[in-house]
């Protein structure tokens, strides 16, 4: 049950109010998305370099249309994980910060999945040019099921087994 202080809803645990708990929560997420977006243009960067060297000629079609799609996903991980940053900028002194903590966080899910998605096409056109392609899709799917684990698998573990109810 909340309590009530000068005309303030808190709720119990942190004894915060929604305000309080947003602004939390949107440090904590600037946080977050720093790192990611650190690691998806230092990615990103790198693809828009590939098209330009000389050995971009020389890959298959196959690869070629790897690679466009590993661009693609690289722009839209680089929008979506910027995306909060812009949406805050947009939505400030609006008295709408728990929404946009909200929907930053979506946008953040949405960027970290799309930087899966680059991480292991990337890793697939790399090891295509590589190596002989026979174990490629093999090793690549053991990377994703690693990332599954890591960045979504466990944090839902931990989610449901010390979350009370």
């Amino acid at each position: 049950m909340p309590d009530t202080e000068q005309g303030e809803t808190r709720r119990r645990g942190r004894n915060e109010t929604e305000e309080e708990r947003a602004d939390r929560m949107w440090q904590e997420l600037i946080q977050e998305v720093r790192v990611a977006q650190m690691g998806v243009q230092i990615l990103f960067g790198f693809l828009l370099t590939v098209v330009f060297t000389p050995k971009y000629d020389d890959l298959s079609h196959t690869n070629q249309m790897i690679y466009i799609v590993t661009v693609v996903l690289g722009a839209c991980a680089t929008g979506a994980l910027i995306g909060p940053v812009s949406l805050h900028r947009l939505v400030s002194g609006r008295r709408v910060k728990p929404q946009a903590v909200r929907w930053a966080s979506r946008l953040t899910l949405l960027g970290l999945v799309l930087l899966l998605a680059t991480t292991c096409a990337s890793l697939l056109l790399i090891l295509r040019v590589a190596s002989d392609d026979s174990f490629v899709p093999y090793l690549v799917a053991g990377v994703v099921l690693w990332y599954l684990l890591w960045w979504f698998g466990l944090p839902m573990w931990a989610r449901h087994r010390y979350t009370t109810r």
